[in-house]
């Protein structure tokens, strides 16, 4: 087994380990409007994002095949039409998260835009990949535009080498806020930030992923995982009317300077432990 097959088999591993304990992963979410043309469609934990224009609208992630079903019965429940998905976009190449994205491709026809470094996952037909035709290859500094919403995609690599944080300015209620949507920064059980031939600057990639996050203004904070910026207690706010609920640029803060100790952390324990692997 070469190295390659095998961090891809201990990160497969990892993924099933923490789908099998976190039942929020498929478990359906009300949708709901986060600020603006901006919806929530996602599941408890694996975030989609909605935006819609009137030219049709931007879908970011996908979710699993099995979790279609709830997807499309959420966009409809926010008033949208399924068939209305103009452009596909993803966080990173995970299966959590672009799994469907070549299903929802077939059936929409909307154009797929993907970060270089993750294209060749996204279009592989290996068990687990989604198989889909990439459109468009993005670059960091990309925008991407629909109707009058436009998006730019910031390389953050480490989790995967084209992992993407996406931002965008939201109009709500006649204020702009800077709205951030975390690729991810997590180092996951089975990866090798030292001796890791495959990917041999992943420390580095993850350096440069926390100096653009601490860079960036943000106002909504958002995520692959609506773990990463308590999706459920900000809904419970949401719900008695605090319609600025997800308006939290200290917690953006806090979140990703804990989420920088956890790599220190872990690099830490790499180099004096080379050539294994996080537990």
């Amino acid at each position: 087994m070469t190295s390659r097959n095998l961090f891809a088999l201990l990160a497969c591993s990892a993924l099933a380990c923490t789908a099998q304990t976190n039942p929020d992963w498929h478990q359906p979410f009300p949708p709901f409007p986060i600020a603006g043309n901006l919806y929530y469609v996602g599941t408890a934990d694996l975030a989609i994002y909605l935006i819609t224009t009137p030219q049709g609208n931007i879908l970011i992630n996908s979710n699993f095949d099995q979790d279609l079903p709830a997807l499309k019965k959420s966009i409809q429940q926010v008033g949208q039409k399924y068939q209305d998905t103009k452009i596909l976009l993803i966080s990173h190449a995970h299966g959590d998260h672009d799994a469907a994205i070549g299903t929802i491709q077939r059936e929409t026809g909307a154009k797929l835009m993907v970060m270089a470094e993750d294209v060749d996952e996204v279009q592989s037909k290996a068990k687990g990949r989604p198989g889909a035709r990439v459109d468009r290859v993005l670059h960091d500094g990309d925008t991407v535009e629909l109707g009058r919403s436009r998006l730019t995609a910031r390389l953050t690599p480490g989790h995967t080498k084209g992992c993407t944080t996406w931002t965008t300015k939201i109009s709500d209620s006649g204020r702009l806020h800077d709205v951030v949507i975390v690729g991810s920064p997590n180092v996951n059980a089975g990866y090798y930030l030292v001796g890791n031939k495959n990917y041999p600057g992943i420390a580095d990639d993850y350096r440069k992923t926390f100096a653009i996050l601490k860079s960036l203004p943000c106002d909504i904070f958002l995520g692959a995982h609506g773990a990463y910026f308590g999706l459920k207690p900000k809904f419970e706010k949401f719900k008695t009317g605090d319609k600025n609920a997800f308006i939290d640029p200290d917690g953006y803060k806090t979140w990703v300077a804990a989420k920088e100790k956890e790599f220190t952390d872990e690099l830490a324990r790499a180099q004096a432990q080379p050539g294994t692997p996080k537990p």
